[in-house]
């Protein structure tokens, strides 16, 4: 492949950081938004919820339109809508004006991270390909690092409505992309019509089928300890908002290490051999949370779930990139549906565990679900190596 125009990476990567933004900036301010606003702490999941459900339906539509009308042209009305949405939030007069708010934003969002893969996917193959997206990652991973610790200090100095304001950072941004974001688009054929036939056919192709299914249960997991780690640790150790952030910041270190050698990975194991044992560390972590004695060591299984969450999303996503070049945008826009499905899904299945089981019993059962996910991934690995060479 040729070499990418001067700044498409650093657009890519400037979609990643910003669709990330959407969630773990607001995480430590999730028990202040509760008292504030007079909700439980069950319900105030939905916050994070709702910045997520649009994507479940947009991100197959935004995958078809990226194809067909070219990045550029999809990439910066999302970001307009993300800000929008997000800037708002902070002048919410109550809780269901917040939730909205959220939900429209959440339809911006929807566009972010899955263009920067499929940017990524345009200009790299193989190996190559593997080691952008896993450097991509390692973006997610500092913002997942850096935005809790904001949110929590921005929280614990201003309140949670100054949070809120981060997000007009996607308008200059915005306007960054539409001057290094080139005017090219995809070569297609056929109608729209014809687009939603192929996506539709590549439904019934077991690998799409395994991807989708294996990031959904990935995400209910990824944002379940999301929405229930602060709280956690408010009712267990009184910890404040600035320690809150801080420990959900711990995970991006081990998705940070596992990121930064995914080239080697895949090249070495394959995308799919590595999700079993991705799963079975985010098992080990969830029980090691409620059973740490003080604050301090809750640490440990942070970071052994961030080596976790690193072994398992990043190699879904390259293997989503390397499914159908020619559908690139839909084929990631896919497994954007999915994983947006199991961050709507995620928090409100945490919600209902907190209420019945507590967040010790919340997490104890995710480990269960963790657990069931590696069993699941290592038994259809055979069936997928078999289709991918048949593909090949």
């Amino acid at each position: 492949m040729s070499a990418p125009p001067r700044g498409t990476v650093a657009v890519a990567y400037g979609l990643s950081a910003t669709g990330i933004l959407a969630t773990p900036l607001v995480l430590p301010v999730l028990p202040d938004i509760a008292r504030d606003l007079h909700v439980s702490t069950g319900a105030v999941g939905l916050v994070v919820a709702l910045a997520s459900l649009p994507g479940i339906v947009a991100a197959p539509l935004i995958g078809l339109f990226a194809d067909r009308l070219g990045r550029r042209a999809v990439a910066v009305p999302c970001l307009v809508v993300f800000g929008i949405g997000g800037l708002a939030s902070a002048f919410a007069p109550n809780f269901a004006a917040l939730l909205a708010l959220r939900f429209l934003q959440g339809i911006g969002a929807a566009g972010l991270i899955n263009l920067a893969v499929v940017i990524l996917g345009d200009h790299f193959d193989g190996p190559e390909r593997a080691r952008m997206i896993g450097r991509n990652a390692v973006v997610l991973t500092l913002g997942l690092s850096i935005y809790p610790t904001i949110g929590g200090a921005l929280g614990e100095q201003w309140g949670w409505r100054a949070v809120f304001a981060i997000y007009a950072a996607a308008f200059p941004f915005a306007v960054f992309v539409s001057f290094a974001l080139p005017r090219s688009r995809p070569i297609t054929t056929g109608t729209v019509l014809d687009q939603v036939r192929d996506a539709r056919a590549s439904l019934r192709d077991r690998r799409v089928v395994a991807m989708a299914a294996t990031g959904f249960a990935v995400f209910i997991l990824v944002f379940g300890v999301a929405t229930t780690l602060p709280l956690h640790l408010d009712e267990e150790f009184r910890a404040g908002a600035l320690v809150r952030g801080a420990m959900l910041a711990l995970p991006a270190v081990g998705a940070a290490v596992v990121a930064l050698t995914m080239g080697r990975l895949v090249s070495r194991w394959g995308a799919w051999d590595l999700l079993p044992v991705g799963c079975a560390l985010i098992a080990v972590a969830y029980i090691g949370i409620p059973i740490a004695p003080v604050v301090a060591l809750v640490a440990l299984p942070a970071i052994a779930y961030g080596l976790g969450e690193g072994l398992t999303i990043v190699p879904l996503q390259d293997y989503a990139a390397s499914l159908a070049p020619e559908q690139r945008g839909v084929m990631v826009a896919i497994w954007v549906s999915a994983v947006r499905g199991g961050q709507a899904v995620g928090p409100a299945v945490a919600g209902l565990a907190i209420t019945g089981l507590g967040t010790s019993g919340a997490f104890v059962a995710g480990a269960g679900l963790a657990a069931m996910l590696a069993v699941a991934t290592a038994a259809v690995r055979p069936g997928l190596k078999v289709r991918d060479a048949a593909a090949r």
